[in-house]
C-alpha cells in the first residue's frame, strides 16, 4: 500500500508505506540524500529514519535551512553529554537544549569542571563524531525508565512529569542513550564544526530552591568557516563588553555595599546620560510633550488598580508597611506570612517601590478634567522604576534592579491614535539613525486568545492590535508578529536593534491601551458635551537609560562620537613652559562649550597621548613653542592619528559644528 507523499514544489510523490524521510530523499536525489539532516513532517521537525505513518507534507531540511541548525546543535549537546559520560562517568545528565547562539548541557557531579576539562570533552567529542554513531530512537515505558534510572534523580523527575505510559529516549552508539524527544541529524558525522565555550553555574529547572549544577555552553555550525567567524565575533563583543569597559572609562560603578543591580552613574556616564536626554528632550518639546515628575514610590491600591501587583509580583520588591503598623503586628505575633496576605487582601495599607510610572501619569492626567479640545495629553519623564531580578540574571547596566525609563503616555482620543503611534515612532526612528543604529526590525507583540494574562474587551484589543500592524507596516523595516508577547493591557510594537557586530538588543516600545484608562475609570468631555474614555499609548523609545547607555558602550566600543563624548578634547603641554598657552587654548575651548581638559602632569607627551587613546578621546591636542607662536593647536584624532597643525579657531568651528550637528563622522 502506498501513501502519498506532497512536496514543497507542490508535486506529489507515492511511497511504499513506511518510507521514511530519508528513503523520500534518495528518490529524489542521492545529493539531496547526502545533505539531508532533518525532515518537516507536516510542520512538525522529524527524524530522516523516523517512518512516515500516512500521507504527508514532507520538506527535506539541508544545511541551507535555518530552521536545522536548531536540531544539528541540539545532537551537538548530545555528543558533548556523551564525551563527559565517556570521561566522568560519575557524572548525572540533566538537559541540554539548543539555544540562540548554540547549546548547553546541564551536569550534576560532585567535582567542579575546569577549562583543562573542556579541552578534553572536546578532543573527546571529536573522536566520537569520528566513530560516525547513528542517532537512533527508542521508546521506553515509564516504569521501565523508573527502575532504569533510579540513580538518576533528574532524569527519574523529567520521567514522572512526562505525560504517557512511554517516553522517547535517543541512543549514540552502544554505549550512550538519553532522555529526549528528538529530533536528530542522523549520525554523528554530519556535525563538522563546535566547539566548547564556556562553564557556569545553574540551578535544576532555573529555580534557585533547587540544586545547583554545572553548565557547560558550546556552539555548533554547519561548517568551520561559520565557526570561526562566530568565534571572531565573541571576541569582538569581549573587548566590546560594557562591563569591562565601563570601569575603564568611568562610566558606571556597581558596588555591593549600595546593592547589585544598582547603578552607580559616574561623572562621566552622567555626561553622557544628560546629553541622551537633552537630545530628545529637544524633539519631545517639538511634539507637544510636557514634562512630569513622580515619586519613587505609591500606595500599593495604586498598583492592584493597574494590575501591576499581583500580576508581576514576583518581579516587585516586596510591599513596604508603616512602621507603626509593624510594631503593633509584632507585638500580637503575627507572622510575615500573615502580614502579607493582609496586604494582597487590602486589610492593610502598604506602599510598593513602582515598578512602572504609567499609574503616577495616571493620576497626574486625572488630576484636572479634561475636554476633547485638550487632548492629546502628552505626559513624559525620565523615572525611576524598580524590579527585583534574580542575582543570577543581573548583568553590567542591560539587566538591573533599578532603572530609569525615558517613559511618556499619551492620553488621546480613538481617532488620534493612529496619528499618535506614527509620531512615536518617528521619533524612534530618529534617535536610531543619529546613533548610527541603521539596522533594526520591528517586533509587533499581539495577545494569545487562549490565554488569561490579557484583560479587556476583545473587540478593544482587535483594534489596537490593528493599529500597531498598520503602523508596522508603513514603517519600511522588517517586522514580524508574535502572538503571545503583549503587555497585560494592550498590544506592542518592540524595536530590536542590530549593533555593529551583528548582535541584537531589544530597546524601544510602543504600546496602546484600552485597559488602564478603564481601570482607573479615566474620561474627558467629548463634542457631545458627555464622558469618553480616553485611550493611553506608552512609549518609551531609549527603553531603560541603563541599558540604552550599556548598549551604546558596546555598539561604539567605547569610542562615543563626538557630541556624546565625556571628555570631547584634551591639551597637552609639550613641557611645563607650554603651560600658559595650553591654558589659554583650553580656556577658549570651555567658552565654547567643549568638554575639554587640560593634562599638566609631568609626564612625557606621548604618554599622555597613550592615556587618551586608552580614554577613547575624540581629539588630542598637542601644544609646543611652534603651536604658541602660531597661535595653533597640533590636532590628533584617536581613528586618524595626526591631523596636522591648525588654527584654534579653524579647530574649534570643527569641533563645535560635530557636536551641534551630533555627527557621526570624525
Amino acid at each position: 500500500m502506498d501513501i502519498t507523499v506532497s512536496l514543497i514544489d507542490g508535486s506529489q510523490k507515492a511511497m511504499p508505506a513506511g518510507s521514511t524521510p530519508l528513503d523520500l530523499a534518495k528518490a529524489i536525489s542521492s545529493r539531496l540524500a547526502d545533505d539531508a539532516l532533518v525532515a518537516e513532517v507536516n510542520g512538525q521537525l522529524w527524524d530522516l529514519n523516523r517512518p512516515l505513518d500516512g500521507d504527508a507534507t514532507v520538506k527535506i531540511l539541508t544545511t541551507k535551512n535555518p530552521e536545522a541548525l536548531e536540531v544539528y546543535r541540539h545532537s551537538t549537546a548530545h555528543l558533548l553529554a556523551a564525551a563527559v559520560l565517556e570521561l566522568f562517568p560519575e557524572t548525572q545528565l540533566g538537559i541540554g537544549p539548543p539555544i540562540e547562539s548554540g547549546f548547553y548541557y546541564d551536569f550534576d557531579r560532585p567535582t567542579p569542571f575546569t577549562t583543562e576539562d573542556l579541552e578534553k570533552i572536546e578532543k573527546k567529542m571529536a573522536e566520537i563524531r569520528d566513530r560516525d554513531l547513528t542517532y537512533d530512537r527508542v521508546w521506553t515505558k515509564k516504569e521501565e525508565g523508573l527502575e532504569k534510572y533510579k540513580d538518576a534523580w533528574m532524569k527519574c523527575e523529567l520521567i514522572r512529569e512526562r505525560a504517557g505510559e512511554e517516553f522517547s529516549e535517543y541512543t549514540l552508539g552502544p554505549k550512550f542513550i538519553d532522555f529526549c524527544r528528538g529530533p536528530h541529524v542522523p549520525s554523528t558525522k554530519k556535525l563538522k564544526a563546535f566547539k566548547l565555550l564556556s562553564i557556569a553555574g545553574a540551578y535544576w529547572k532555573g529555580s534557585e530552591k533547587n540544586k545547583q549544577l554545572q553548565r557547560i555552553y558550546g556552539t555548533a555550525f554547519f561548517s568551520q568557516k561559520d565557526l570561526e567567524a562566530y568565534l571572531h565575533k565573541l571576541e569582538e563583543a569581549k573587548k566590546r563588553d560594557h562591563r569591562v569597559l565601563g570601569r575603564q572609562l568611568g562610566i558606571f560603578a556597581v558596588d555591593d555595599k549600595v546593592g547589585q543591580g544598582l547603578i552607580l552613574w559616574k561623572p562621566k556616564g552622567a555626561i553622557i546620560r544628560q546629553e541622551l536626554q537633552n537630545f530628545i528632550g529637544g524633539h519631545l518639546r517639538r511634539q507637544g510633550y510636557d514634562q512630569v515628575f513622580t515619586p519613587h514610590i505609591g500606595k500599593l491600591d495604586l498598583y492592584k488598580t493597574s494590575g501591576h501587583f499581583p500580576y508581576y509580583a514576583d518581579s516587585q520588591f516586596p510591599p513596604l508597611v508603616d512602621r507603626d503598623q509593624i510594631s503593633e503586628f509584632a507585638s500580637e505575633g503575627i507572622s510575615c506570612a500573615e502580614l502579607s496576605n493582609r496586604l494582597e487582601k487590602g486589610e492593610i495599607e502598604g506602599f510598593l517601590l513602582k515598578p512602572m510610572n504609567c499609574p503616577h501619569h495616571i493620576r497626574v492626567f486625572d488630576s484636572e478634567p479634561h475636554s476633547y479640545r485638550d487632548l492629546p495629553v502628552r505626559l513624559s519623564e525620565f523615572g525611576t522604576v524598580y524590579r527585583f531580578e534574580k542575582s543570577g540574571e543581573l548583568g553590567g547596566m542591560t539587566r538591573v534592579r533599578g532603572f530609569t525609563q525615558d517613559d511618556a503616555h499619551i492620553f488621546c482620543t480613538e481617532d488620534q491614535v493612529p496619528q499618535e503611534i506614527r509620531g512615536c515612532l518617528d521619533l524612534v526612528k530618529i534617535i536610531f539613525n543619529t546613533l548610527g543604529m541603521k539596522e533594526f526590525r520591528v517586533r509587533v507583540g499581539l495577545r494569545d486568545p487562549d490565554s488569561a494574562k490579557y484583560v479587556g474587551n476583545p473587540e478593544q484589543w482587535d483594534r489596537a492590535e490593528a493599529v500597531c500592524k498598520e503602523a508596522a507596516e508603513q514603517l519600511d523595516v522588517p517586522f514580524t508578529f508574535e502572538p503571545g508577547e503583549a503587555a497585560f493591557y494592550g498590544p506592542k510594537i518592540d524595536f530590536v536593534v542590530r549593533d555593529v557586530i551583528g548582535r541584537e538588543w531589544q530597546l524601544g516600545t510602543v504600546q496602546v491601551d484600552y485597559q488602564l484608562p478603564q481601570r482607573f475609570d479615566l474620561s474627558y468631555i467629548g463634542p457631545d458635551n458627555k464622558p469618553h474614555r480616553p485611550v493611553m499609548i506608552h512609549r518609551a523609545p531609549f527603553g531603560s537609560m541603563e541599558r540604552f547607555v550599556g548598549v551604546l558602550i558596546e555598539h561604539f566600543g567605547g569610542a562615543f562620537p563626538v557630541w556624546l563624548s565625556p571628555v570631547q578634547a584634551v591639551v597637552l603641554p609639550i613641557s611645563d613652559r607650554h603651560t600658559d598657552y595650553a591654558t589659554q587654548v583650553h580656556e577658549k575651548l570651555v567658552a565654547a562649550g567643549v568638554r575639554a581638559n587640560l593634562d599638566l602632569r609631568s609626564e612625557k607627551v606621548n604618554a599622555k597621548i597613550r592615556e587618551a587613546q586608552l580614554q577613547k578621546v575624540p581629539y588630542m591636542l598637542v601644544v609646543g613653542d611652534r603651536e604658541a607662536e602660531n597661535q595653533s593647536v597640533s590636532v590628533r584624532h584617536r581613528k586618524q592619528a595626526d591631523l596636522g597643525a591648525k588654527p584654534v579657531d579653524e579647530f574649534l568651528e570643527l569641533i563645535t559644528r560635530q557636536i551641534a550637528e551630533r555627527s557621526l563622522d570624525e
